[in-house]
């Protein structure tokens, strides 16, 4: 017997569906405007400067977010502010994204004879595309919905959820257009945990005091010491300062398998020879990414003269 759905979570998801149509739709209308739209945005000299009201204001923020992060230098200006002194951060290079649902914004309204009077050039993202707003812009790019998934088809729920989208769709054509990629998204994130992967070094993060280095010489019950101190789970084996090779404490539990005599053995006898390393100056994302493919949990870190320069651990931030 199956569960009844109660009342709320039917209407949840009934007005997530409904604004999933309304995307699709808006995608499906999509033309030429929009490939204006990006083409303007590439060409101007200056910043995206994005202005809108109310809920509109606040997609607006949210999109010029998103814009400066990706390598679209934007900021958001709030149009009545703008009216009343903010004009003046406006160069003429500039261009205007306005959003406004109706078009009508009287905020925005206001502002048009002195973007005219500018120069600047104007994107407007409108439900109305005879509207006001419109009719003053370069290009429209219409979010019309059919209705607000609102009972009362009032507050804005659909129609910025589809501005939204928009922005979005902006922001996507734009990264592809400057061939965005993640090492330059890391340089506008430094503080987030992609941003200090790809910036990383191992250099930044690998271990470089008290490192478990041994002769090849050394008895292999000194190596399980050494092992134990240095807290790595492994001890490197040195001759000449040149990295020759390296013991696990796997290869121990494999030696004691064996029954291989710890009093007598040395560890050139279970040492894996020429072993995988990297180099300091390796970035971080990439030193992981060999370290999952080879399933390793620490790394010897070399110069380029192939002397020890540290160790590093998979989970070094």
């Amino acid at each position: 017997m199956q569960n009844k759905q109660s009342p709320m979570l039917l209407i949840a998801k009934e007005s997530l569906t409904e604004q999933a149509k309304a995307l699709i739709n808006m995608s499906e209308e999509l033309g030429d405007e929009f490939a204006r739209a990006v083409h303007l945005i590439m060409q101007t000299k200056g910043r995206v400067v994005v202005c809108g009201m109310g809920k509109s204001g606040l997609v607006g923020q949210k999109i010029t977010a998103t814009f400066a992060s990706t390598g679209t230098p934007s900021f958001f200006m709030h149009p009545a502010e703008a009216f009343h002194g903010d004009l003046g951060m406006l160069m003429r290079e500039d261009l205007l994204i306005l959003i406004s649902y109706s078009g009508e914004t009287q905020e925005i309204i206001n502002l048009l004879p002195s973007l005219k009077h500018f120069g600047n050039k104007i994107i407007s993202i409108v439900g109305n595309v005879d509207s006001t707003m419109a009719q003053h812009s370069d290009v429209n790019l219409s979010v019309k919905v059919e209705r607000e998934v609102c009972p009362n088809n009032l507050a804005p729920t659909t129609s910025t959820l589809a501005t939204m989208g928009m922005g979005d769709a902006l922001a996507v054509a734009l990264i592809k257009e400057r061939k965005f990629q993640a090492e330059d998204f890391a340089r506008y994130h430094p503080g987030g945990s992609l941003g200090k992967r790809l910036l990383t070094k191992v250099s930044d993060v690998m271990h470089i005091k008290n490192l478990p280095v041994i002769n090849s010489d050394t008895p292999l019950r000194e190596a399980v010491l050494a092992i134990s101190e240095g807290r790595l789970g492994l001890v490197v084996i040195v001759e000449h300062k040149q990295i020759k090779g390296i013991v696990t404490d796997g290869d121990l539990r494999r030696a004691l398998v064996k029954q291989i005599d710890m009093n007598q053995a040395n560890i050139a006898e279970i040492m894996t020879d020429n072993p995988i390393s990297i180099t300091p100056d390796t970035m971080l994302v990439d030193a992981e990414s060999l370290m999952i493919e080879k399933k390793i949990k620490a790394l010897i870190v070399a110069d380029q003269d192939n002397h020890i320069a540290g160790i590093l651990e998979i989970f070094d931030r």
